[in-house]
């Protein structure tokens, strides 16, 4: 017998070229997973990551128009010679995007679905679904339809179904990728349960490593062209090769980012922190630390660039938004921040005019987005939405870029020439040269995150509004389109932006509107907002990975109310 039928999964010389695409990713990548291990697979986006994952189940080559070469073993069973629904036995998947695999009208029958398929007895269906809706926390809503859930729950009721399953390898692309922080924690103590108590093995692609890091076992990381490059224990791989594993463009945990910020100028660690415990108890180890720069203050605009006035929208029976208002000053840079169904994305969609509010009760630059002609309101603000396909219309990445110079804010559109040429640099500004050809609908997660922002940076609207902007992204990329918007935003763009990401809120923005049920709590400086431990907690929030390490440091007490990278001293990291 094959050894290889003794592991859940044995990956030899895989190399998959999508239609259309030049190049493999992956190109030329062999692994094994062992029973009752938690690999993380890490690289830059594009790589094929995803690719990889879809392999697994057989989605690649039987559904997903691609050519594989290699073998790809699951449970034993050849990928190229078995069936999709017979390799489900094998391995189970939890997609990047959770609306691609919800197909029925409530959570029961969700999570029923995959075992009745299997034949299973009715007892056993039933026992199975309410074990795994209880461990994502939704076995009260279980009669609800998926629909009235928000994103984030989604994704918690895409993870039950795949528990459900019971197979034998669980693969996870970005699992957390729309989840508030308490729902991060929710998943991985689920997670983290499961690896404790059975052999499950576990393929997790993820972005968010400090939810995850206590968690993996061992870590794969790709590079640019689809190879591995790195392959090791957790420790091998992120701490005592850390910049290189940042060198190909891959997140690494918050301790491990600002401990090599703090290295440069000459703090030393005897090993680099992956948790922000390790940081602080490093931290508390040094006798002298460096001074800590001094903030510069910046000074808001008195005049609002958008102004909200007792908004109130509801959905069904649901109040959704309840009575908000808000001036956002002009040029600022605002982060809405709350936990799933607080109401961030109805808000920002509101300002953008997505979601027409009540006449009257919203402005921006002056125009009521309920009544404003779409061509003069898209002239003045453009909006990014959090699922990239739900704004693409055009068949290739090329003409989707093209179209907002040619229609949306233009009349007359520029000259040909010009458009050609503003098209170009915004594709090489955002690394899909190569990809000017392709359907939107076939980039990856990332690349599709990418080409929503630059159709609508081309446009030069004043306002920029945008629902969880690096949803998707490698650390390089996210960090280019965050300096980004960051350099629009000194050079005078409001920026408006909902997101979970409460470390990027600390990094980027200058003021912070905080959401709770449908209500504003707070609105005010970042520094202010992040600072206030009752307010984020009211919020059902978590303060950032790194003011959550630091406010453990008690020897240097200056440390505790640093929030940002940047504030700490050293150049970049």
């Amino acid at each position: 017998m094959d050894s290889r039928i003794e592991v859940p999964v044995s990956v030899r010389d895989v190399r998959i070229r999508h239609d259309r695409r030049q190049r493999h990713t992956p190109d030329g990548v062999s692994f094994d997973i062992a029973p009752g291990d938690v690999t993380l697979l890490l690289g830059p986006s594009g790589c094929g990551k995803s690719t990889l994952a879809l392999a697994l189940n057989g989605l690649i080559p039987h559904a997903v128009p691609a050519r594989l070469t290699g073998s790809v073993l699951t449970g034993g069973i050849d990928t190229a010679d078995a069936t999709v629904a017979r390799l489900s036995e094998k391995v189970a998947m939890v997609f990047q995007d959770p609306d691609a695999q919800i197909v029925t009208g409530s959570l029961l029958d969700e999570v029923c679905f995959g075992p009745e398929n299997l034949l299973l007895p009715v007892e056993v269906v039933l026992a199975r679904a309410e074990e795994a809706l209880r461990a994502v926390g939704l076995w009260e809503r279980r009669a609800d339809n998926p629909d009235v859930l928000s994103g984030g729950g989604r994704q918690r009721l895409s993870i039950a179904c795949a528990l459900a399953m019971r197979s034998p390898l669980l693969v996870l692309d970005e699992p957390t990728a729309n989840l508030d922080p308490a729902g991060i924690d929710e998943v991985y103590a689920v997670l983290r349960e499961l690896t404790r108590s059975s052999h499950l093995s576990i393929l997790l692609i993820e972005h968010n490593l400090d939810a995850a890091i206590d968690l993996v076992d061992r870590v794969i990381v790709l590079d640019r062209q689809g190879r591995i490059a790195i392959d090791g224990s957790t420790r091998e791989v992120l701490a005592d090769r850390a910049e290189e594993v940042a060198a190909h463009g891959v997140w690494l945990p918050v301790a491990t980012l600002a401990a090599l910020r703090l290295r440069r100028v000459g703090v030393e660690f005897a090993r680099l922190p992956l948790t922000g415990g390790e940081l602080s108890e490093a931290l508390d180890g040094i006798r002298s630390l460096p001074a800590l720069p001094s903030p510069v203050p910046r000074v808001r605009s008195q005049v609002p660039a958008v102004a909200v006035r007792q908004l109130s929208v509801t959905r069904g029976k649901k109040r959704v938004l309840d009575d908000v208002s808000l001036d956002i000053p002009d040029g600022d840079f605002t982060a809405v921040i709350g936990t799933n169904g607080a109401g961030k994305t109805t808000l920002v969609q509101a300002i953008a005019g997505v979601v027409p509010p009540p006449r009257g009760r919203v402005r921006v630059g002056g125009l009521d987005p309920a009544t404003t002609d779409v061509r003069a309101l898209a002239a003045h603000v453009g909006f990014v939405f959090q699922n990239p396909e739900h704004q693409f219309v055009e068949n290739t990445v090329e003409s989707e870029l093209s179209r907002g110079l040619r229609g949306a804010g233009r009349h007359p559109s520029p000259p040909t020439a010009e458009i050609e040429a503003t098209v170009s640099a915004m594709l090489e500004r955002f690394g899909l040269a190569d990809l000017r050809d392709v359907h939107p609908f076939l980039l990856s997660g990332g690349q599709k995150r990418r080409l929503s922002v630059g159709t609508v940076l081309v446009t030069g609207a004043p306002v920029l509004v945008l629902d969880e902007p690096t949803f998707g992204q490698d650390r390089e990329r996210a960090d280019e389109l965050l300096g980004l918007l960051s350099e629009l935003n000194r050079a005078g763009r409001t920026i408006v932006t909902a997101t979970h990401d409460l470390q990027l809120v600390a990094e980027h923005a200058t003021s912070v509107a905080v959401l709770a049920a449908g209500r504003l709590l707070a609105y005010g400086p970042t520094a202010e907002i992040l600072g206030d431990s009752e307010l984020i907690a009211r919020a059902g929030l978590r303060p950032p990975p790194l003011a959550r390490a630091l406010r453990g440091v008690t020897r240097h007490p200056e440390w505790q109310s640093i929030t940002r990278i940047a504030d700490l001293p050293g150049g970049l990291a």
